[in-house]
């Protein structure tokens, strides 16, 4: 099914357009997929070169999601001064989310939604987020999983992090039709390059 379809048959129902994107993601042979989210860490280890001395957040590889651990595992044994690997932590349903230091020996739980996310450990502000989409659109607007947890998050950070998604070509729309609560973002990155909000 193409995006125009997608748009025109199913955007007015957010649940349903998340829901044929994620089974999209899904479909993906395993091999394709290894080879984006190879890509993808390429694009933002030259795109972005200051992440490796910042305190970034990404998240566990889900339904498919870029995996981006090797790109992390990379950055922690590059060892540069004010680099920290975030996992999120699910506080409350209603709430933003916090985030804990990640390495690999890092003991981990798994959260509510059935994600693994740091034991234990100080709360700490990420300066960057990595941030998986399930769609979004050439505005810099996301659809996520529905929680409104990264909306919620990069509404009440001070400063705010630089925002950057992470997804797969097959995610773009030519819009979300974004909501008054919908949180911007500073790039996306894709199999297919690195892309700016177009305003």
């Amino acid at each position: 099914m193409s995006v125009e379809v997608l748009d025109e048959e199913i955007l007015a129902d957010r649940r349903a357009l998340r829901q044929a994107l994620l089974e999209r993601r899904r479909a993906m042979p395993r091999d394709q997929w290894m080879r984006h989210s190879t890509r993808i860490c390429e694009l933002l280890q030259v795109g972005f070169p200051q992440l490796t001395a910042m305190r970034v957040g990404f998240c566990w590889p889900l339904h498919q999601e870029p995996d981006l651990r090797p790109l992390i595992d990379d950055w922690l044994q590059e060892g540069r001064a004010g680099f920290n690997a975030l996992l999120p932590v699910v506080i409350d349903t209603r709430q933003a989310l916090a985030f804990r230091s990640w390495s690999p020996d890092t003991a981990m739980t798994v959260d509510r939604h059935g994600i693994p996310a740091p034991a234990a450990g100080d709360f700490l502000l990420p300066q960057a987020l990595l941030i998986p989409v399930i769609g979004f659109d050439a505005a810099g607007y996301r659809i996520g999983y529905g929680g409104g947890y990264f909306d919620r998050t990069l509404a009440s950070l001070r400063p705010r992090p630089l925002a950057i998604g992470v997804g797969f070509e097959i995610a773009r729309l030519a819009s979300i039709r974004p909501e008054p609560h919908d949180q911007v973002l500073d790039a996306v990155v894709t199999e297919a390059g690195i892309f700016r909000p177009v305003r």
